[in-house]
């Protein structure tokens, strides 16, 4: 009896604190923000910190669930580790200097230094090195979901991009490498699973490992316009990565040669490719855009085709750098002998300066560049016959457009927007090493176990699916996370017999496992129905006196128009409803 009292409190409208907005918030940006707040599953506390409503909460433990399930049916052990990390550990991987501002870093009353941890490989490669000692415990997965906390620079987008978030990252230990290869790929499944059971349609993409790894990893992006992750994709063979990774098969550079030597051209006052194209009256391919950055300290000139932008991911990734950036004016004066804007690959200043191009200016000619003099460009330099770029100085260094050819199949890519809500590593011993993690093999030798890194943005990914299920009236849940599968529109509260039909109906539903939620406010009817559409429910069930008078009920899915609604008798509302839930 007690347990059924619960329930109908917690099933009613009137006792669960819900609260829509008609209002969109000011600071929203895009929809499914608008939507999370509007719905009355979130309110905002503070920049980039939010209180999870009932609805919401709803939602995130329904993800929670789904989350876990997978794992466990991938064989991963479920643990809980501590927010508050000790320096210590992310010293001993060097990460406590090069995480950066993003992390949170804080002391105890013993001026002890701890993190709000952003992710946990130190704190689980160093539980992992206190639990296993055999290769006889390996292969292990472990995970958790927990709270996250990173200093975003601009949270912004609600869910999306704030300071704290709920995550969850597993963590694989492998003997070999073709141990860590099956541990990989088993959770690169699972989170299909996942993302599939959370009604998303979420694309698995190559990507750059970052601060976590070098070595292979995957994003999962659920497409949306309201993406901030650009995703190159080849619609002939699949080919799929972020910008950042993203390749594409060099077209020939191309002879533009209008003379047999470069001549000096005055450029006053144009110093980007637009001026300069626009002053010349060429294209701006016809340029080569060069740029001085500046990596581990040491500066180094970069060439790409004057309409590409450097990809300064693949830049690090090419010179074998920790950290590269744009080097600063004085920097760029000195070792070109001109300011930015007319600076070029022909005889800079310092001789022993090192220039790299992107691969498709292997044998350009007849360029225009930078003269290395205020004011002035060459034009028809022969990179080969002018400069000093080897052929060893020359890589895919730009970012992939719209219309460049796929390295795998040759045919033109596109370019569309994804939100990601997960990501798959295969670290290796990065971390492992780093902290002596060791098992002993049949032989009793040492070796360092290999791992993984998986993660999931669960708050995230709640998110995204309003963000890719909504439409002009407000959210469409997939019923699989739905903060209620069905809502009950009771039109008539104070009427005993349309009470008695839409309880019963609630409680036939609730024993076959539907949740349901019983509006029974003392509201107009169209109230009713806006609320209900704008938070998403995917039936919604009309019970009314004049419904009941004329043989039944109204039972509509939220994804249909009224012309698919269905009147069910009473005795088969609920066999109408299973239905509609598919």
């Amino acid at each position: 009896m007690a347990f059924f009292w619960y329930n109908t409190q917690i099933m009613k409208w009137t006792k669960s604190l819900i609260q829509t907005l008609r209002e969109n918030p000011g600071d929203a940006e895009i929809d499914s923000h608008k939507l999370l707040i509007r719905a009355g599953l979130a309110r905002k506390v503070a920049g980039g910190l939010y209180s999870y409503l009932p609805l919401g909460m709803r939602v995130l433990r329904k993800i929670q669930q789904i989350v876990r399930e997978e794992m466990d049916r991938a064989g991963a052990l479920e643990i809980v580790s501590p927010i508050l990390q000790p320096a210590e550990l992310w010293r001993t991987t060097g990460r406590w200097d090069t995480m950066g501002p993003n992390m949170f870093k804080l002391r105890d009353r013993g001026e002890h230094e701890f993190a709000l941890g952003p992710t946990a490989e130190e704190v689980f490669t160093d539980l992992a090195k206190g639990l296993v000692s055999s290769y006889r415990q390996l292969p292990v997965t472990i995970y958790q979901i927990q709270w996250k906390f990173r200093d975003e620079t601009r949270p912004r987008f609600g869910l999306m991009r704030s300071k704290e978030f709920l995550m969850k990252d597993a963590y694989s230990f492998d003997a070999d490498a073709e141990g860590a290869d099956k541990s990989y790929w088993n959770m690169y499944h699972a989170y299909e699973r996942i993302y599939g059971r959370c009604g998303l349609k979420a694309v698995a993409v190559q990507a750059d490992g970052g601060d976590m790894g070098d070595s292979l990893t995957h994003e999962f992006h659920v497409l949306a316009d309201a993406g901030e992750d650009g995703i190159a994709f080849c619609e002939g063979c699949g080919y799929a990565a972020n910008l950042e990774k993203a390749e594409r098969r060099c077209p020939a550079a191309g002879d533009k040669a209008e003379g047999s030597g470069f001549a000096e051209v005055h450029t006053p006052n144009a110093k980007t490719i637009e001026e300069v194209a626009a002053f010349m009256g060429l294209p701006a391919d016809a340029f080569v855009k060069s740029l001085v950055y500046v990596a581990d300290g040491t500066p180094v000139m970069v060439c790409v085709p004057g309409d590409r932008d450097v990809n300064d991911v693949k830049l690090k990734r090419f010179l074998g750098a920790k950290a590269v950036g744009l080097a600063d004016f004085g920097t760029v004066l000195r070792v070109t002998g001109a300011n930015a804007g007319f600076v070029g690959p022909v005889g800079p200043a310092d001789a022993s300066l090192r220039i790299v191009a992107d691969a498709s200016l292997r044998g350009a000619t007849g360029r225009i560049v930078g003269a290395n003099k205020d004011d002035f460009h060459l034009r028809d330099v022969d990179l080969a016959r002018d400069t000093k770029i080897g052929e060893a100085d020359f890589s895919d260094l730009v970012v992939v457009k719209a219309g460049d050819v796929c390295p795998k199949c040759g045919k033109p890519m596109v370019i569309k927007r994804g939100i990601e809500v997960g990501q798959v590593f295969k670290l290796g011993t990065k971390y492992s090493a780093a902290f002596n993690a060791v098992y002993k093999n049949d032989k009793l030798e040492e070796h360092v176990m290999i791992m993984g890194c998986y993660g999931v943005g669960v708050s995230r990914t709640l998110q995204a699916v309003i963000e890719q299920s909504h439409d002009a009236n407000g959210i469409i849940w997939p019923a699989s996370v739905a903060p209620y599968m069905v809502v009950i529109e009771n039109l008539d509260p104070s009427n005993a017999e349309v009470t008695k039909v839409a309880d019963g109906l609630e409680a036939e539903l609730e024993a076959a496992g539907i949740d349901v939620l019983v509006d029974d406010r003392e509201e107009r009817p169209g109230v009713k129905f806006k609320d209900a559409d704008l938070i998403g429910f995917p039936v919604r069930v009309v019970v009314g006196a004049k419904g009941l008078a004329n043989g039944g009920v109204e039972v509509k899915r939220r994804a249909d128009d009224k012309s698919k609604t269905v009147i069910a008798p009473v005795a088969d509302a609920a066999a109408a409803v299973r239905a509609a839930l598919g």
